[in-house]
């Protein structure tokens, strides 16, 4: 493995981006392309009894108007985590059952998209309402122990290690804190939008997603045809943060209509029914009990957490894995239920459990620091371990404390008065210095990538993961570069293409982790065939190119679980290795000011270190970390999806009233990394980054709160009247 920092090249798509050359599958515009739109239920629960479509059906340029009475023979596609394809096993329009507020009832097509909205006002429903459970508050709801429930345990067991209600009776000190966290909702940027076009049998689909592969099989799946006559491409998509991740409800239906009326058919989801037609993060309440010798050790931890899901489907939960990796404790339970609610299924955002897991446990034990009057930065070393504390496994790499130390320095923690309330701004801010800690696993998936050179010593490179903003063309074009010694700019990266490579779910931080590794192999395997100059020796054989192809898997990845890429199900693997075990780590540094008279919280200063092994894009990597920072602060004190009691679903369902941050929320970031390789995880020593990056930050952010008020505050957001004197 080589010890050589990759170099800081320029975004081998900023240009592209900057000049808005790159197409969308909002943005696909053909001769007589068709819109389509929902029409969505009124109720919370319960059942259409009548439903008239007539006068939208009577419409001039309508070409469609589809219920459940209309939509035959179209099999479910299944729940990605039960192994199908979509983010949920309820299919839209399959019945009279209104399972959520907001799932769609009826589907118009028209001609224009002015003619659908106008159409489906005219939709005329009658329904009988049920009682529902819009929260896991409510009255109503069905708790599951998720130890006791039929899902795939070697994935979502309780995370247990050593007697943590022994160790706990015994302690010294304990700290005994509940922890809430409210819906969230992701909002990429880029809308959700499906294109459908057929050509004979063979159906093309543009959709921006982070699974193409789901979306190929899944499709076909439902419409009953081979998968080899489905394409989905999606080059580019505008922000994912985990909505993007399966197959989403519109797009069989739209594939469906496309089929029907032999036309392009396109919709793309307004934001508003994102809120109830998709994804989202799931309330949940959590306990953490922390348990300390008399030498402030920890000694035990138990953790408590409830989840909510949905009614048809259990969604799994993985909070108190990632907690009890974060630190030393020898003595830790977790313990998870789900709780089913009347609404759609929750699924992954933006560091889903990891987020909240880092926040609940690290202030926690910044509280717990405090209790014995010791430094949290000082605290935090002392809880380091060189040995995976669940599984007993060596780690990888941790450079944890590593991160903690170049952080203080970076930050000047030294100049930081303990007393909470002590250090005040020459206008008046309360000033508070806060610091917290978080991890992520470090897992990678199965892949197969191709690589091409052209005897004009072009290269296109063809792997499975997709591009979201994050930067991925640009690690796979320095990678690439690197290992044949040519220049980055000529290398073209296919990738969200089911035509170039099998697509694998790009999540979880293995994105990077799976598809460079790859694509270094394919090149590595094209200097074994070619010798030291490929080019050459293509033209010399008189060849216009010359094309490799690999097929590789994790460590110790079983072949049965590789399997699944090629069937277009997630196919990752680790953090647990066999006999090592792998996590990216990562320190944050946040001053807040407060504001002494309304208590406005402002966070003025961030300061990140992050051990994710080695960096392949230093420049996109940088924009990552600035970019978590950002969704830590909206976590920490902006963001909240409301739930309506009296008719259940979601409130505030646009930007205006969802509120995330801008510019003046977001003071100065900096951002540092270890980047040192991880010795055995792949052969490029990458760890993984993308979700780790924003554990810790809500941490950071509330104990810098309490530092500057005296308030430990566990709900989230933290709002001004939390802090109000």
């Amino acid at each position: 493995m080589a010890d050589t920092q990759f170099p800081n090249i320029v975004r081998v798509d900023a240009h592209a981006k900057v000049m808005g050359a790159p197409i969308y599958a909002a943005d696909m515009r053909s001769e007589g392309q068709l819109h389509a739109v929902f029409a969505v239920a009124t109720v919370a629960k319960g059942k259409i009894s009548e439903i008239d479509v007539s006068a939208a059906r009577a419409l001039a340029r309508v070409k469609m108007v589809v219920t459940h009475e209309d939509v035959q023979g179209l099999k479910p596609a299944g729940f990605l985590l039960g192994g199908g394809y979509a983010f949920q096993s309820l299919n839209p329009l399959a019945s009279e059952v209104i399972a959520h507020r907001g799932q769609p009832i009826a589907m118009v097509v028209a001609e224009t998209l002015e003619v659908a909205l106008h159409a489906r006002t005219l939709i005329r429903v009658v329904y009988e309402n049920e009682p529902f459970a819009a929260s896991i508050s409510s009255s109503g709801t069905n708790t599951i122990a998720q130890a006791e429930s039929p899902l795939p345990q070697q994935l979502f067991a309780d995370t247990v290690a050593g007697d943590a209600v022994t160790a706990l009776a015994s302690a010294v000190e304990v700290v005994d804190a509940s922890f809430y966290s409210p819906p969230q909702h992701q909002n990429p940027i880029e809308l959700v939008a499906t294109v459908a076009t057929w050509e004979d049998d063979k159906l093309i689909i543009h959709e921006g997603t982070q699974n193409a592969g789901a979306i190929k099989f899944g499709v076909a799946q439902s419409l009953g045809i081979p998968p080899e006559n489905v394409t989905v491409i999606s080059p580019h998509a505008g922000g994912g943060f985990g909505q993007k991740n399966s197959m989403q409800m519109q797009t069989t239906l739209v594939a469906w209509a496309a089929r029907q009326l032999g036309a392009s058919v396109k919709m793309v989801v307004p934001r508003a029914q994102l809120f109830t037609n998709a994804s989202f993060r799931p309330e949940s309440r959590h306990r953490v009990r922390l348990g300390a010798d008399k030498d402030g050790r920890i000694t035990s931890a138990l953790y408590d957490v409830d989840a909510q899901s949905s009614r048809h489907d259990l969604f799994p939960l993985d909070y108190t894995s990632a907690a009890a990796r974060l630190y030393g404790i020898p003595n830790f339970k977790g313990f998870q239920r789900i709780v089913q609610t009347d609404v759609q299924t929750p699924g992954y955002m933006r560091a889903p459990y990891e987020h909240f897991a880092s926040f609940a446990l690290d202030t926690a034990v910044d509280e717990m620091a405090a209790r014995f009057e010791r430094d949290p930065v000082e605290y935090r070393l002392s809880l380091d371990t060189d040995k995976d504390p669940i599984s007993g496994l060596p780690l990888s790499s941790r450079f944890l404390n590593e991160c903690l130390t170049r952080g203080a320095q970076r930050f000047g923690w030294s100049s930081r008065n303990p007393k909470p309330g002590s250090m005040k701004a020459e206008n008046g801010d309360l000033i508070g210095m806060g610091v917290g800690c978080g991890c992520y696993k470090a897992a990678t998936a199965a892949a197969v990538a191709t690589l091409k050179m052209s005897r004009d010593g072009d290269v296109t490179v063809s792997v499975g993961v997709h591009e979201m903003g994050q930067g991925i063309r640009t690690a796979l074009a320095n990678a690439v570069a690197r290992k044949l010694g040519i220049d980055p700019a000529k290398v073209d990266a296919v990738i969200g293409d089911t035509r170039g490579a099998p697509q694998h779910l790009t999540a979880g931080s293995w994105g990077t982790a799976t598809a460079v590794p790859a694509a270094e192999q394919a090149a590595e395997k094209l200097l074994v065939e070619l010798g030291p100059n490929p080019q050459s020796a293509i033209a010399k054989q008189g060849l216009d190119s010359y094309e490799v192809r690999i097929e590789r898997r994790a460590p110790g990845q079983p072949a049965q679980l590789a399997e699944a890429l090629h069937s277009g199900r997630p196919a990752p693997w680790g953090p647990i290795y066999g006999e090592f075990i792998s996590y990216s780590y990562i320190a944050h540094f946040v001053e807040v000011r407060v504001e002494p008279t309304t208590r406005r919280i402002r966070v003025a200063r961030v300061v990140s270190v992050a051990d994710c092994g080695r960096v392949i894009s230093p420049r996109t990597a940088e924009s990552q970390v600035k970019g978590g920072v950002v969704w830590g602060i909206g976590a920490a004190l902006r963001e909240e999806t409301e739930v309506d009691p009296r008719y259940g679903g979601f409130l505030n369902t646009d930007i205006a009233e969802y509120i995330v941050p801008v510019n003046a929320d977001i003071g100065r970031t900096e951002v540092e990394f270890i980047d040192r390789p991880d010795p055995l995880i792949n052969s490029t020593g990458i760890k993984g980054l993308g979700e780790v990056v924003m554990t810790g930050v809500a941490a950071a952010i509330a104990n810098a709160v309490w530092h500057a008020t005296g308030r430990r505050l566990r709900t989230l957001p933290i709002r001004v009247e939390d802090v109000l004197a």
